[in-house]
């Protein structure tokens, strides 16, 4: 009887995730060696994941994979950065078996190919607690033109690109607390789209911009943190999908529903500051984005949420890990 598979069968299951990139080192070494690309930035982000909190228990090894590769690629998306490549971190339960671990390189395979980006190592180790996960997603951006979170200066205004509730209600919907009619909605929390295609509209348009991980009203508060400004958000005015405007029209306290679509999360949307918020929105939706100038920022340090003119005051933010 063979030996079960251990970290250095492992590793060898992901070497072909490098697809032949030469800064990888073909995971022979313990570290991957990227060249210097004269006239650009590198951009550097890293996500953690934790089995019960950020995705659900048992998922699909495949799902977590590519979940992680996604919501990683979406910080690169809020810079304007190409991503290209990545390095791996995971955390084994005895619990996940070997198949789990194939179906997580599957998951990798199919969104490293879709994405255009290439594994360059990490590390792996066992755990008796939940399966973790971890990736560091590397990019590339001409040299000062990645977009920070503290451009945003007065009367520029406050655009969303992309739909806001989807990821909140997808949660919900997998589950099995609200209908999900073709699971559309826990698909799209499960596998959000990082807004890629949006690189060129935000470096030509966007003065700072932040993607929607922990919910739009905390994460429209980190640009105004990092600008050091004050804004102003228009409920009524974020963009939605059909899906939520149908949870919407069932909800009895309209305020709060809304309330809960802005700080829920998961939704992988880009929240953006802009001169000419406009412009933003139609180079936006030439991509194919659904945008909309929903406030707009100036005065103090703050943030303002109001809906058809009154002035709500949130139960949460967003997100927060304790």
């Amino acid at each position: 009887m063979s030996d079960p598979p251990d970290e250095f069968d492992w590793i060898a299951a992901l070497r072909p995730l490098t697809r032949g990139e030469p800064a990888a080192l073909g995971l022979m070494d313990d570290a991957a060696v990227l060249p210097a690309r004269p006239g650009h930035d590198l951009v550097i982000s890293e996500d953690a994941m934790v089995e019960g909190v950020h995705f659900l228990r048992g998922e699909d090894g495949a799902i977590v994979a590519r979940r992680l590769l996604r919501t990683a690629l979406s910080d690169l998306a809020a810079k304007a950065a190409e991503p290209f490549a990545y390095t791996l971190t995971v955390a084994w339960p005895p619990s996940r078996t070997w198949d789990d671990r194939l179906a997580f390189i599957r998951g990798l395979d199919e969104d490293g190919q879709r994405f255009d980006v290439s594994l360059l190592g990490g590390d792996t180790v066992s755990t008796e607690g939940p399966l973790v996960v971890s990736a560091t997603v590397f990019g590339w951006v001409k040299a000062e033109c990645a977009v920070p979170r503290s451009g945003a200066a007065s009367r520029h205004a406050l655009v969303v690109c992309g739909a806001i509730g989807d990821g909140y209600l997808g949660l919900k919907a997998a589950r099995g607390e609200i209908a999900d009619p073709g699971g559309k909605l826990a698909w799209r929390y499960r596998l959000p789209e990082p807004l890629l295609a949006l690189r060129q509209a935000l470096q030509t348009h966007a003065s700072a911009a932040a993607d929607v991980s922990d919910g739009l009203v905390a994460d429209v508060l980190h640009l105004v943190e990092a600008s050091e400004i004050g804004a102003v958000i228009d409920l009524e005015r974020v963009p939605t999908s059909p899906r939520a405007r149908a949870w919407l029209a069932t909800q009895p306290d309209l305020d709060r529903a809304r309330l809960e679509l802005a700080s829920g999360g998961d939704d992988y949307a880009l929240v953006c500051a802009a001169a000419d918020g406009a412009a933003l929105v139609r180079a936006a939706e030439a991509c194919g984005v659904p945008a909309a100038i929903v406030g707009e920022f100036g005065g103090r340090t703050g943030l303002e949420v109001r809906l058809d003119g009154r002035r709500l005051t949130p139960q949460r933010l967003g997100y927060r890990h304790r």
